[in-house]
């Protein structure tokens, strides 16, 4: 789509802006958010007002208001409050939204380009401009607002730490998603921030085990992907995934951590071939014949792989949160697959678990007691499998299953309205509820275990 005038007007606005991050240098954070907080009143109540309307889109004058316009300040009011002790990370973050959204939008519509294989509607000249525009935005604002000398702004612990955020933003910034860039930029780079800046990069790179460990997850993961491929349970797009994941996942939590998701494939394999020809019939079977894509795989392993980096970047104590929340996002993927997959072919009754109104199997959050006994098994015996490797006991072991179980559950709720919406597709459902599992299980340990 060409750049229209009015849309470069916006986007412009929308970085300068930007520029008001400098002040939280010298604002003590309830001043940062009353200032936040004038800003969003500001946007609803006296902009319009005063001929902001002549910045609104086209669907937003016939809807009578811009969600857009109230999400920036809204979302900068949270970051303020999220990181009151740290405003460099809300000055980061700040800086990710204004100037990584605004010029990939800017560089993505005027350039143009290939477009990106998960969502055709944007370019990877757009998610270029927002790593390399908002990640610079980010150090600066970072760096200024912690009133480091001009000269250290590029030093490896920001551009590290700012790098990574702005990777992961800028692809939920390109995500096929309905949901407004103000609220998932700046959620999914805070989020990131406050992980990564709890790492401790030499864990790893000054570690003697290190290149063994890489050469093993080289090794075993691509002989698993050869096998995979053999059977046809994975394309090949899908098998160099799942070497990477898989590899990542070694590096960070050894082939112990590993053998969680290799059990996860299997059983994943297994249901997705079980009463395949039922599903065939009602029209509801895993496309190609059950074989991953690459899809498939980064929306079951994506997050997990994730969290296994993060535990071995760690030091003891976090890192075994981040191996239980590793576990715990696999054994939700395990349960979300069996739960779908068995309730497809063998699930009598089934329905919503919003409203318990009967409805097809297949339809998105839609649930039926023999797809959730399937789903708790399959977490469960991904959960026994880091017990029994030695992962973490028998009685974490049953934390994650559980956690595996309201995290798949967790998927019907949301996907009954996300998926309607056009807020998230089914893949992206399947990250989010990873996420949730992980996230469950680092609560219940903190809550009933002292040391998982």
């Amino acid at each position: 789509m060409p750049l229209s005038g009015g849309e470069a007007r916006r986007k412009l606005l929308h970085m300068a802006v930007g520029g008001l991050a400098l002040l939280l240098r010298f604002l003590s954070w309830p001043q940062a958010a009353a200032l936040a907080l004038g800003a969003l009143v500001f946007n609803w109540q006296i902009l319009p007002r005063i001929g902001g309307r002549a910045l609104w889109r086209e669907h937003e004058h016939a809807r009578g208001y811009t969600l857009g316009m109230l999400l920036y300040p809204a979302s900068v009011l949270a970051l303020v409050v999220a990181f009151r002790d740290e405003l460099w990370k809300a000055a980061a973050v700040w800086g990710l939204l204004a100037f990584g959204d605004g010029m990939a939008a800017l560089v993505g519509q005027t350039v143009g380009g290939p477009r990106l294989p998960w969502n055709a509607k944007k370019g990877w000249a757009g998610l270029i401009a927002f790593v390399t525009f908002g990640g610079l935005g980010a150090s600066i604002m970072s760096g200024w607002t912690l009133g480091l000398p001009a000269t250290t702004w590029g030093s490896l612990w920001i551009v590290g730490y700012v790098a990574v955020a702005a990777v992961l933003a800028g692809l939920a910034e390109s995500l096929p998603t309905t949901l407004d860039d103000n609220l998932t930029v700046p959620l999914v780079g805070g989020v990131t921030l406050s992980l990564v800046t709890l790492v401790e990069p030499g864990r790893l790179l000054q570690h003697s085990g290190t290149s063994a460990l890489l050469m093993q997850g080289l090794a075993v993961n691509a002989a698993v992907a050869a096998l995979a491929l053999g059977a046809r349970s994975i394309d090949r797009w899908g098998a160099l995934s799942a070497v990477l994941i898989g590899t990542a996942i070694t590096l960070g939590t050894t082939l112990r951590g590993f053998a969680v998701m290799a059990a996860f494939f299997v059983v994943g394999s297994l249901v997705t071939r079980l009463g395949y020809r039922i599903k065939a019939a009602r029209g509801i079977a895993q496309e190609r014949g059950g074989a991953r894509g690459w899809r498939n795989a980064w929306a079951n392993g994506g997050v997990p792989a994730f969290l296994a980096l993060m535990a071995g970047l760690t030091p003891p104590g976090l890192r075994e949160l981040f191996v239980l929340a590793y576990a715990a996002a696999v054994a939700t993927a395990a349960a979300d697959t069996c739960s779908s997959e068995i309730g497809k072919a063998y699930g009598r009754r089934t329905f919503l678990i919003t409203t318990f109104r009967p409805v097809p199997p297949g339809t998105e959050g839609a649930v039926s007691l023999e797809g959730t006994l399937g789903g708790l098994v399959g977490g469960a015996l991904v959960a026994g499998v880091g017990a029994v490797v030695g992962l973490y006991s028998w009685p974490t072991a049953g934390l994650v299953a559980l956690a595996g179980l309201l995290g798949c559950l967790a998927e019907s709720l949301i996907g009954t309205v996300a998926e309607r919406r056009g807020w998230l597709d089914n893949d992206l459902l399947n990250a989010l509820n990873t996420a949730i599992g992980g996230a469950l299980a680092v609560a219940g340990a903190r809550l009933f275990i002292q040391a998982p």
